[in-house]
């Protein structure tokens, strides 16, 4: 038995001792190929799971590396069956390789005649394949690809515990120069390395947390690429930024991007569209994806990557030519499609810790504090003879969370708030209760933008705001969030949440500068409301962001 912090067991579940010298160095060691399922004060656990396996394997680490990092940091023995399955399933990625052939284009070649048999006769990839090619060099066997079909194989080939590794390469697209314009401010360590680690495979996802500026990490990749680039982006407000943001840091002008969104269509050498645009469909199509062909992109930037929605997905099928880096606080998908991200925009090239990015002064430490209320008698009959799809609606806008919302408004008095929810009319009344602003789906963009702006500037401290404001919104000042409801069991809305309080300044903080920002989650006890909140925050938890939990009636006891 070693002296090791890591508990390796045979359900390929890892558990890390937080507290013990050698965990710092056990966590980089392993953070390559095992993924973080949660990390509360103590012991933080970590799977084993084909995917992150496959990760590590496309960012350049062999099963070797794998094998000692558990030997060397277990405490106890690490068992013979979990190794030999480690070693077999990084063996499975690569065995199989999408290459470019002298005469016959994309082929699907491999040095494992039995394997590329197999997949041959999977009907999952039955009309992707053409003939079979007999002068492949260095291959005991190949077969001719139709380009188009090389994202919908990636997928299959996936799908069948066989991922292809891509060697076809890249168009370079369109040239047009774009540099950083670093004269008052530089790219964080983090940022330079996440750029040069995607740069370096050529396509894949970069995770970082929210605040981290991703954003940055897009214009460096960018400034790689030099040439046109469309960026697919959450709402129209987050274009915008987007476009602020480019012309501040690169050397950009605003004439040289475009908008594609539902008010405007702009194609431009940098074309910064909506989701939701390309995803409108009319008649059974999709008239705007022709987009994608109206100029020679050189590259993709796929903003908040963990929300593709699935005519996304079919339409970066199409684009496997094209460089593309996904940017994403979290590759939680509620749908579980991590696997598509995997072979559709590619592997993941980097991920920094959330609670690594806070130790080194770049985000703000976060306070997250449930409070739960009781409902009153005769709410609470009315939730138990509800059908079962009204009951989270009637437990999370229960009237008793306006009272909570304006005692913690109060104690936070003069501090940057906002106030976010999921349903209109609940949002509705605690502004008028408040007499404060809402921002929700009806309000314009251009008002969208005076409020946003009239908050960062420090006009005004109090913002009530529904769902638009989840993803890609830059609020830098605001110290405070009180989460009256939310969607379901989302864990990736609650990360995109707490994530509007962490944004940081160009440098560093020193210890003690910045204030602590503050999440509360004001939650119903014994319905849905609680159930879901749990599930919600199963994500923070993982990230290291344990929640404390309080009665609304001892609220006062919190600030005492």
């Amino acid at each position: 038995m070693n002296d090791g912090p890591l508990i390796v067991q045979s359900d390929k579940t890892l558990l890390l001792e937080v507290d013990h010298p050698r965990a710092v160095e056990a966590r980089k060691a392993i953070a390559p190929f095992a993924e973080l399922e949660r990390s509360p004060e103590h012991i933080h656990t970590y799977r084993l799971t084909p995917l992150g396996l496959w990760n590590a394997r496309a960012a350049g680490h062999d099963a070797e590396q794998v094998v000692d990092a558990l030997l060397e940091f277990s405490r106890y023995a690490v068992p013979h069956a979990l190794l030999v399955d480690v070693a077999e399933t990084m063996a499975r990625y690569g065995r199989l390789r999408l290459e470019k052939h002298p005469t016959h284009g994309l082929v699907l070649a491999t040095v494992d005649r039995p394997v590329l048999e197999e997949v041959l006769r999977a009907k999952r990839v039955q009309g992707m394949l053409g003939a079979r090619i007999d002068d492949h060099p260095d291959s005991e066997g190949a077969v001719a690809v139709h380009p188009s079909e090389r994202g919908n194989l990636k997928q299959a080939l996936l799908k069948l515990g066989w991922p292809a590794e891509d060697y076809a390469g890249y168009v370079d697209g369109e040239a047009h120069p774009i540099e950083l314009v670093t004269d008052d401010w530089q790219l964080r360590p983090y940022q330079a390395e996440a750029a040069e680690s995607f740069w370096h495979g050529g396509s894949g996802v970069v995770v970082l947390p929210c605040g981290a500026g991703k954003t940055l990490v897009g214009a460096a990749t960018m400034a790689h690429a030099k040439a046109t680039t469309l960026i697919l982006v959450t709402n129209t407000v987050s274009a915008r930024q987007w476009k602020d943001e480019l012309v501040r840091r690169t050397s950009l002008s605003a004439e040289e991007i475009g908008e594609y969104s539902g008010s405007v269509k702009e194609v431009r050498p940098v074309t910064i569209a909506t989701y939701q645009v390309l995803t409108t469909k009319r008649k059974g199509v999709f008239p705007h994806l022709e987009l994608l062909d109206a100029r020679d992109w050189g590259l993709i930037v796929y903003d908040e990557v963990h929300l593709l929605p699935a005519p996304i997905f079919r339409m970066t099928a199409d684009l496997q030519a094209r460089r593309r880096i996904g940017l994403t606080a979290t590759l939680v998908r509620e749908d579980g499609r991590e696997g598509d991200v995997f072979s559709l925009i590619g592997p993941k090239r980097y991920d920094a810790p959330w609670k690594d990015i806070e130790a080194q002064g770049w985000i703000a430490p976060a306070d997250c504090v449930e409070v739960r209320v009781t409902l009153p008698s005769e709410e609470r009959l009315a939730y138990a003879t509800a059908e079962p799809d009204e009951r989270y609606r009637l437990a999370a806008c229960t009237h008793h969370k306006i009272d909570v919302v304006r005692d913690l408004i109060a104690q936070h008095a003069g501090r940057p708030t906002l106030v976010i929810g999921q349903y209109i009319d609940q949002l509705d009344e605690i502004a008028s209760a408040l007499d404060a602003p809402v921002i929700k789906g009806e309000t314009s963009v251009k008002e969208r933008q005076r409020l946003f702006d009239a908050f960062r500037a420090g006009d005004l401290d109090l913002l009530v705001v529904s769902k638009v404001a989840n993803f890609s919104i830059d609020l830098p000042t605001a110290e405070v969030a009180i989460q009256v409801s939310g969607s379901f069991g989302s864990r990736q809305e609650e990360a995109q949440r707490l994530g509007r309080l962490l944004r940081p300044g160009e440098a560093p903080a020193p210890d003690g500068a910045r204030k602590v920002a503050h999440f509360y989650a004001i939650v119903s006890r014994d319905t849905v409301d609680a159930d879901f909140a749990q599930n919600r925050q199963r994500f923070l938890a993982e990230q290291g962001y344990a929640y404390r939990i309080v009665d609304a009636d001892s609220l006062g006891d919190l600030f005492a």
